[in-house]
């Protein structure tokens, strides 16, 4: 696994391939229809359905195998504790800055049972590292940094791998599919039929998910988002 990592950073593929190499076979993705990883000199693939919504990339793998995942219900903290083995189980070198050839943002919002869950500051930065994909607590929660000082691409499966909360086409955290309760998700307020780990990230994007019944869903869906000045 080593020797696959030194040749993805070689050959700058975009990390998002990475992790669908790496995690290929994990089998804990309940989407039987995973994109397969595309070859290394091209980028994340994309499908028809994305042609109406975000682009799609490979859907990851399982982010509960992951060194600290926090497999339990909200709330979830920054989860920093096991970020660096996260990272390079992934495939992301812990940075000592932030990157700036890749600079944007997106806002996340989750709810829960119709209740919002905080997105923590400070996800993705350890005591004297940053990764590429991380939030700021002087920032209003939920705002999704991605600097990357290498031209790639991200996905919303990364950004919770980063974290360590499990997400899953129909899981997040401890919390699946069961009954009238289902994990949906919608970009700038339209609805993802796909798994929301395959979504690319792109700026300033407002991406909800919410897990629970059709009544519980917010009304109405998150479909933009007030930046502050500067981002």
């Amino acid at each position: 696994m080593a020797a696959m990592l030194r040749s993805f950073r070689a050959t700058a593929v975009p990390i998002a391939v990475a992790v669908a190499l790496l995690f290929a076979g994990c089998g804990d993705s309940e989407d039987d229809s995973t994109t397969p990883a595309p070859t290394p000199a091209t980028t994340p693939a994309t499908t028809p359905e994305a042609a109406a919504g975000p682009e799609l990339g490979p859907a990851f793998g399982s982010i509960a195998d992951l060194p600290g995942a926090l497999k339990a219900p909200p709330p979830w903290p920054k989860n920093t504790e096991q970020l660096q083995q996260r990272l390079r189980a992934i495939g992301l070198a812990p940075l000592t800055e932030e990157g700036q050839v890749v600079h944007i943002h997106q806002h996340l919002d989750i709810f829960v049972d119709g209740k919002p869950v905080t997105v923590p500051g400070d996800i993705g930065i350890g005591e004297g590292f940053i990764s590429d994909l991380h939030t700021h607590a002087s920032y209003p929660p939920g705002i999704i940094h991605v600097e990357s000082p290498t031209e790639a691409r991200f996905s919303l499966g990364q950004f919770f791998a980063v974290w360590g909360v499990p997400l899953s086409a129909t899981c997040i955290g401890s919390l699946c599919a069961e009954g009238a309760k289902k994990l949906k998700t919608w970009v700038d307020g339209e609805p993802v039929a796909a798994d929301p780990t395959r979504i690319v990230l792109a700026e300033h994007q407002q991406i909800v998910l919410a897990y629970g019944t059709p009544a519980q869903e917010p009304t109405p869906v998150p479909a933009t988002y007030e930046w502050p000045e500067g981002l």
